[in-house]
């Protein structure tokens, strides 16, 4: 709704010049009855000076009624006579940034600061493929997680870009399934040490799986998406995880949790978004049935079910250091993995 704006202001000094003549007052006459000097009073009444909440209490005391009526009148003039209304240019800045994580993006080069509103919504436009800011990103998303929103949030969908942009610069081998699934048990053996991390990128890319590692935006708690991009006539898996946890059986869990999306081809129509993953949680009444399954296959992948339930019933809640290493070394993995 439009807001309905006086053709024509008149400066508040106006009005009081007509409520002094009425009265038969002069201005050095109002000036002494409300403690101020005649200079400051023929001022108001010239438009020279504005009226102040102090000398509005002061007249309405002088002449009855309320103080905000002095104001708002002040108020009006004043927003009448400074000219044009606010740039367009305002809004849409104030859009951009609203709908679009620009702080971040600009802090991660994404893009580049600039001065320039029309610059930076053109670098902004580029980054997301869209050619205004109204449009709507074209990578659909669905957050799988219970509880999740039902559309992501700004850093959310500048973090799901971003990892979009750098896997189509990647170059990608034709995506076999039988050999990620044949490469399962090589990823395993990687779980002895923290630097078997290293090894992932070029594994999965052999099986023509795109590995993409992005730093989490602040407020996104994504941990990782799946999805799938067009390599030639045939779809090409991608694979984008966050690190948010900085945790090494969060790295495991959540790689294999994807791994397992990829496999059962989850995320062709749409990427499948994870946050907030918990390796804890696999239950299909707690989240849906895709996220129940890529769980279990985490959770089985860096510690048996069988073999965790029976730890922790033999020895909880006295989990010796001497104990969780033991068990580390029988489950070939790190004790990272099982204290986590």
């Amino acid at each position: 709704m439009n807001e309905l704006v006086p053709a024509v202001a008149f400066p508040p000094g106006e009005y009081l010049k007509e409520a002094l003549e009425a009265r038969e007052w002069t201005q050095v006459e109002f000036a002494e009855i409300i403690g101020r000097t005649p200079k400051l009073v023929n001022e108001i009444i010239s438009g020279k000076n504005a009226i102040t909440p102090t000398t509005a209490k002061e007249i309405a005391a002088a002449l009855g009624g309320s103080a905000i009526v002095w104001l708002n009148l002040e108020a009006a003039y004043r927003l009448h006579s400074s000219g044009e209304p606010a740039p367009a240019r305002i809004s849409r800045q104030a859009r951009l940034r609203e709908k679009f994580a620009v702080r971040e993006m600009i802090k991660r080069k994404w893009i580049e600061a600039s001065s320039d509103p029309e610059v930076l919504e053109a670098q902004v436009c580029k980054f997301f493929g869209i050619s205004n800011i109204e449009e709507t990103p074209k990578l659909a998303h669905a957050a799988k997680r219970t509880g999740y929103p039902d559309s992501l949030n700004a850093p959310q969908r500048a973090w799901l870009f971003r990892v979009k942009q750098v896997a189509e610069a990647m170059p990608a081998a034709p995506y076999s399934e039988i050999a990620l699934r044949d490469a399962l048990p090589t990823l395993r053996t990687l779980l002895r040490a923290p630097e078997g991390v290293q090894r992932v990128p070029a594994i999965l890319a052999d099986c023509g799986v795109r590995f993409v590692i992005v730093e989490h935006v602040t407020s996104s708690k994504i941990d990782g998406v799946t999805f799938w991009l067009r390599n030639g006539n045939s779809p090409s898996p991608v694979i984008g995880m966050s690190l948010r946890l900085d945790k090494i059986d969060n790295f495991w869990f959540v790689l294999r949790h994807e791994i397992e999306h990829v496999l059962k081809k989850h995320g062709r129509e749409e990427a499948i978004v994870d946050a907030d993953t918990d390796a804890t949680t696999t239950q299909k009444q707690d989240v849906g049935e895709d996220e129940a399954v890529a769980n279990l296959a985490g959770a089985d992948f860096c510690v048996p079910d069988r073999e965790m339930t029976d730890f922790i019933l033999r020895y909880n809640p006295l989990f010796s250091e001497e104990k969780v290493v033991n068990f580390a070394k029988r489950m070939q993995v790190d004790p990272g993995l099982v204290v986590g």
